[in-house]
């Protein structure tokens, strides 16, 4: 069967039994094609929400899986590769959170969206990449403790002064792979690119962009920028997906190793596997860890998420 006649085959499945697929960015543009939404983890999780179909299948890592379950309780839920995890959403366990607050009386615990269900349970507020610094700026309380990913915490402390915020050392082992002198090789290179970074890449990475934002916010810059060329400091299959959408302008990786394999691993075959049946891994969460975790993402739409 070729790569075609698979996508011809999901896009009828789809229609047949009732299902939603989900692909986050950094999916493979065959993956894309056929999805029905395209984005980042909270705003798929929020599409999810939304639509009528009955099972949605996240075309990305489990952590998202588990955000649309935790939204979307009454759907099936699956995730296309069950080996698609996220070393960030799983470099910290709640008892570590819960000894840093017994340790740290009155503040409270903000989780980057990018954590585990389990580990949201202990937590206050949920945010994104996009909304972190606005939702922070919202919360009355001044002590902060970020999770999980350092790097993004680093660059809301500087943009909030005002704010006590307390780092826990962990991470996108993706993002951390883009170094300084990637940076200054790439500008030698095209001196006329605007430089885009995910500001989970390094504080000295991020220093140099000409724009800092969440995936999705490097898209919609680029897309709506009259400059004609950029250095994207994100993962690289962005780059792959803006050449496509905007073939007039040039896009350039920061790094050849800018690569997220836990988001390759899945493949237009466990997609089809899982429109039949055969595939995939569904979702399932206890009614009080999915309550629990929903309670720090509620409080993210309470303050503007």
């Amino acid at each position: 069967m070729t790569i075609l006649e698979m996508q011809d085959a999901i896009r009828s499945l789809k229609k047949e039994k009732d299902i939603c697929i989900l692909a986050h960015s950094y999916q493979r543009r065959e993956i894309t094609e056929i999805a029905d939404f395209i984005g980042d983890s909270y705003a798929l999780a929020k599409q999810a929400q939304r639509v009528p179909n009955k099972t949605v299948i996240m075309c990305g890592v489990r952590f998202m899986a588990e955000t649309v379950k935790i939204l979307s309780p009454e759907k099936t839920v699956l995730l296309a590769n069950t080996d698609a995890g996220c070393p960030m959403a799983e470099q910290m366990d709640k008892e570590l959170i819960e000894q840093l607050t017994e340790m740290n009386p009155g503040y409270k615990v903000v989780a980057y969206i990018n954590t585990t269900a389990a580990l949201k349970t202990v937590c206050d507020v949920c945010v994104t990449s996009s909304s972190a610094e606005k939702i922070i700026s919202a919360m009355p309380e001044k002590d902060i403790i970020f999770i999980p990913d350092i790097n993004l915490g680093s660059y809301i402390k500087k943009r909030l002064p005002e704010k006590n915020i307390m780092l826990v050392h962990g991470g996108c082992p993706t993002h951390v792979r883009a170094t300084l002198k990637d940076v200054k090789r790439e500008k030698e290179r095209h001196p006329d690119a605007l430089f885009l970074a995910h500001p989970e890449c390094l504080p000295v990475v991020v220093e140099d962009a000409d724009y800092v934002g969440s995936t999705s916010g490097i898209m919609q810059y680029a897309k709506k920028s009259d400059a004609e060329e950029f250095i994207i400091g994100t993962e690289n299959s962005i780059v792959e997906h803006l050449q496509y959408e905007c073939p007039e302008k040039k896009f350039y990786p920061l790094c050849k190793d800018l690569v997220c394999h836990n988001m390759k691993i899945t493949t237009l075959r466990d997609v089809l596997d899982s429109c039949e049946g055969t595939g995939g891994e569904e979702i399932t969460l206890p009614e009080d860890i999915r309550l629990k975790a929903k309670k720090c993402i509620d409080k993210m739409i309470e303050y503007g998420g």
